[in-house]
């Protein structure tokens, strides 16, 4: 699946520009995991990028976000890795993440929520002057974004990776995007 053809397909079913700038987040850290686990980077950039590609379409199901999304996927020439993946992202399914693609995605997804609430909340609201450390102390603060799952973040060990070398990964491959993420 092409990369623009998934990008339009984002733009033509998201209104939300924080909602394609999630994704273009996710997008973008899935690629920096992709890189670490040596695994496909196509394949792990289009399930990033789409795999929200139905919240808006299933905001008064939400527990059908994410199978209409696989099915959406499986529509644009993505995939059943990619579908199953988007698939099990939603923890209300109950589907248990078993390939190392569908674990980064689960881990993945409320890392850049919890990284993006952070930049917010700094007083220029760029991510460029986050650090680490201050990005961890959010992290603990369990009442902070407490949208942003924090088990659910740290399933990032399955993957062999350690909460902090994750946390970093998804920092600075935000920090590197800044301009399209607007951050």
């Amino acid at each position: 699946m092409e990369r623009k053809y998934a990008l339009l397909s984002v733009e033509s079913n998201i209104e939300n520009v924080n909602t394609i700038k999630h994704m273009l987040a996710t997008e973008a850290v899935m690629i920096a995991l992709a890189k670490r686990l040596g695994e496909d980077e196509d394949e792990w950039s289009t399930t990033g990028l789409i795999h929200d590609v139905d919240v808006e379409l299933t905001e008064d199901d939400p527990h059908s976000h994410s199978t209409l999304g696989a099915d959406m996927a499986r529509d644009m020439g993505a995939g059943e890795a990619v579908a199953k993946a988007i698939l099990c992202h939603n923890h209300e399914h109950g589907i248990p993440c078993v390939t190392p693609m569908e674990k980064a995605l689960y881990a993945a997804d409320p890392l850049t929520g919890l990284i993006t609430a952070s930049v917010m909340i700094r007083p220029d609201q760029k991510i460029a002057g986050l650090t680490l450390d201050s990005l961890k102390k959010r992290y603990d603060e369990k009442r902070f974004a407490a949208g942003a799952n924090r088990d659910q973040i740290a399933t990032c060990s399955t993957l062999g990776i350690e909460l902090d070398d994750f946390l970093e990964i998804g920092l600075t491959t935000m920090q590197a995007d800044a301009d399209q993420l607007g951050l």
